[in-house]
């Protein structure tokens, strides 16, 4: 099968040319997917995208046009893609479940330890030989309570972390998760109390109608004051300009993230020459308690290797005239 790889980054062809053993012919390209690199696509029977392209409407029906038949996502969440349209035009798409929650939950813990214990500006003192520690007091997380938003496989991996580390475990999602309470000692709760019991607050739930600016004013007033915010789920699913004004009236002690709402454009490449023109992005940049990664928990080489391994093992299955489980579209509901 002929295969176009959009945003296809230096460190993850290798593992895709691996896992791949040239059975198809894959072909890489940094562009990223669009109702205007749409047109790429011409002689290709599938493509691969990443979280960043975008497969809407617009551009899923250039795609069928193009005379492609199948779309393998490079990621878990897959809401840059109109599955509906997908549906109802004939085109198979299907996502990587899951490649490494242990890589975006040891990412979040990575996050939490360098605001907490002030790693980042310790360090920037040191490299100029200054090892003053005025500033840099944190606390001892054992015996701190952790809120847990999203307790599926990467919120399970978070919550066994932070047990490790003697936390006390608040979880909410819309299915418990018994083998964590049992094994862990967490404690269900709502959403409302969670904010208002947690010392830090971590979210792994994905992007849909239902979480989308879920963190937003009335939850952050909820929350205890100085209260550490991990974000490595989706950028959308906190309110940006709610969350910058936690943080300047000293709600929000903290803020990791590795996601933002508008990374579209911005993540993923090198500005280091000029500034985004985003207002939020600066202001977020600005301060010293947060501290922002570009969307990159997931990269880890074991990530790597299973992202790889599953993209070419649902292309294989399409070729082979097979459904993969993988498959996000409704083979039900086809014309």
């Amino acid at each position: 099968m002929k295969v176009l790889v959009f945003s296809a980054k230096d460190f993850e062809i290798p593992y895709l040319e691996d896992a791949n053993r040239g059975k198809h012919k894959l072909t890489f390209i940094k562009a990223s997917l669009s109702s205007k690199t749409a047109i790429k696509a011409i002689g290709f029977d599938a493509i691969s995208i990443f979280s960043a392209d975008e497969a809407c409407f617009n551009t899923i029906e250039k795609l069928r046009d193009f005379g492609v038949k199948y779309i393998a996502l490079r990621s878990v969440g897959y809401d840059n893609v109109n599955i509906r349209t997908a549906t109802r035009l004939d085109l198979r798409v299907a996502n990587v479940p899951e490649y490494s929650p242990n890589a975006i939950a040891e990412h979040a813990v990575g996050l939490l330890l360098a605001l907490n214990r002030k790693l980042i500006e310790s360090n920037r003192r040191v490299k100029y030989f200054n090892f003053n520690l005025t500033d840099l007091v944190g606390f001892d997380l054992n015996n701190k309570t952790v809120g847990i938003i999203g307790t599926g496989k990467i919120g399970a991996v978070m919550t066994k972390i932070m047990h490790g580390f003697g936390c006390h475990i608040l979880g909410y999602d819309i299915e418990q998760n018994t083998e964590l309470v049992t094994n862990y000692n967490l404690r269900y709760t709502t959403l409302k109390e969670l904010c208002k019991l947690a010392d830090i607050i971590s979210i792994h739930v994905p992007l849909n109608t239902e979480t989308h600016q879920l963190i937003n004013e009335d939850l952050i007033f909820e929350m205890k004051e100085g209260v550490i915010l991990i974000n490595t789920a989706r950028g959308a699913v906190i309110n940006t300009e709610d969350v910058i004004e936690g943080l300047k009236n000293g709600k929000i002690g903290a803020l990791g993230m590795d996601v933002y709402e508008n990374e579209k454009g911005i993540f993923f490449d090198d500005h280091s020459l000029y500034i985004p023109d985003d207002n939020l992005l600066v202001a977020l940049n600005a301060r010293p308690n947060v501290l922002i990664t570009g969307h990159h928990a997931f990269l880890t080489e074991e990530a790597l290797t299973s992202i790889s391994e599953t993209t070419i093992y649902n292309i294989d299955c399409w070729e082979a005239g097979k459904e993969t489980e993988n498959e996000l579209t409704n083979i039900g509901e086809r014309v």
